[in-house]
């Protein structure tokens, strides 16, 4: 599966990072949609997008990033998609909870460049779908 057949969904309340993700993994060829938070992405997902990756925040108003993936588990929304935590959250407590939802990856913003991100939400994938 080449880069070009991916459709990633990235979730993020700061819209600058969001910009910034979305046109690093545009400019590497995969399909991108954003939204700004929880209800956003459900919307998107329900409208008929299908991601293979997502790409998820865990501080956000209104519903938060486990909350989230909580909703997008229990209605099979996006079933086949890996989901990938991209939060500044890195405390054991906060990876356990997620990978107790189901996730597949977990990436620490702080840490990573915005190409970092792109490599490993691949790697992810790769390791998970390929």
């Amino acid at each position: 599966m080449t880069n070009r057949s991916l459709k990633v969904l990235i979730i993020d309340d700061d819209k600058f990072l969001l910009n910034m993700y979305a046109l690093k993994f545009k400019k590497s060829g995969l399909e991108v949609n954003v939204a700004t938070g929880g209800n956003e992405a459900m919307r998107i997902i329900k409208d008929g997008f299908m991601p293979d990756i997502i790409l998820l925040d865990i501080v956000m108003p209104v519903m938060d990033g486990l909350e989230l993936l909580k909703n997008i588990k229990e209605q099979k929304l996006a079933p086949n998609a890996v989901i990938i935590m991209l939060t500044n959250q890195g405390q054991p407590t906060d990876i356990k909870k997620a990978q107790d939802l189901g996730i597949e990856g977990y990436i620490v913003k702080a840490t990573t460049i915005p190409s970092e991100v792109l490599d490993e939400a691949l790697k992810i994938y790769k390791a998970n779908r390929g």
